[in-house]
């Protein structure tokens, strides 16, 4: 609600992703790869919100108040979420100010429940929100092209964030191909103690990458096929993770929920992004609920059980 000109405040929901195919293509010459992923928005979701303000100083101040809402059982899981200049939130409202020349400052309200160090775009989810939000409370007023060219110097994930929907998502993750809507899609999330950095993975996987085979032709699309006409059979023959085996290596924890989550009648399971995380996909939202419910009794971290989202 619109309070007064210089009292602009405004909530966003950040949701969560999860990689239901991933390919590594190559090694860049910048020192990045070439990636070839199907991301999917989920409703587990940080909440961001952000209040416009002035300053005397030029630009405006940005301050930033975290509140983490993880569940109550989670020991050893709860990260210190930094409020400060590391923080991606911070960095791109600087980075937008500068570049847009607005006069304003923030007071921004960031609300986490997605784990960090998961694979679960929770940071750039966060950062792609906080955009959205000031070029509208700044009146900045981008364009979406233009707002996703700044998003892509930030993260390789934010691009994907700033609009709805899965997406195909290639080069760095910056070009983003939107789906149709997909059909409703049923998760189980769960994040180990372990805390994997994606730079550690993907070095570990560069010294691994000769000895994994290609995956089969066309495999993405066959995936994107079932999963829209319900071919649940098909679907785990065709889900793809690149990066898992080298996040094994580095966390016996991926190797463990991969046999847990064999135990049980998942459509499908796989690791997401780099890891921690480990989700299996449902038949309906009560098999998810039944499924959570079960593996919170196994005391393996935290347990989400969640949906897609458009």
């Amino acid at each position: 609600m619109d309070l007064r000109r210089d009292d602009f405040k405004r909530s966003i929901r950040a949701p969560a992703k999860l990689n239901l195919f991933l390919d590594v293509l190559g090694r860049r010459g910048d020192g990045f790869h070439d990636l070839e992923t199907l991301m999917v928005p989920v409703r587990l979701a940080d909440q961001v919100s952000m209040t416009r303000t002035r300053s005397a100083a030029e630009p405006g101040e940005i301050c930033l108040d975290v509140h983490t809402c993880w569940p109550i059982r989670s020991p050893g899981l709860l990260p210190v979420v930094p409020a400060g200049a590391d923080n991606l939130v911070v960095k791109s409202l600087k980075l937008f100010q500068e570049r847009s020349g607005s006069a304003f400052g923030a007071r921004v309200e960031l609300v986490k429940r997605i784990p960090m160090a998961a694979g679960l775009g929770g940071g750039s989810s966060d950062a792609a929100a906080a955009l959205r939000l000031a070029n509208r409370v700044w009146q900045v007023n981008w364009d979406d092209d233009r707002l996703a060219e700044l998003a892509a110097e930030l993260g390789s994930d934010i691009p994907f964030f700033l609009s709805q929907g899965a997406a195909i998502c290639r080069g760095r993750g910056e070009r983003v191909e939107r789906l149709p809507p997909l059909p409703p899609l049923y998760f189980v999330i769960v994040k180990p103690v372990d805390a994997l950095g994606s730079g550690e993975v993907y070095s570990v996987y560069d010294s691994i990458a000769e000895q994994k085979p290609p995956v089969v032709r066309g495999q993405l699309n066959r995936l994107i096929a079932n999963l829209y006409l319900g071919g649940w059979h098909d679907v785990g023959m065709w889900m793809h993770n690149r990066l898992q085996a080298a996040a094994s290596l580095l966390s016996p924890g991926v190797e463990k929920l991969r046999r847990v989550f064999a135990e049980f009648d998942f459509v499908a399971h796989q690791l997401t992004g780099s890891g921690s995380a480990y989700f299996g996909i449902c038949r309906h939202a009560a098999h998810a609920r039944r499924l959570a419910s079960i593996l919170r009794t196994r005391q393996l971290g935290l347990v989400y059980a969640t949906r897609s989202c458009q």
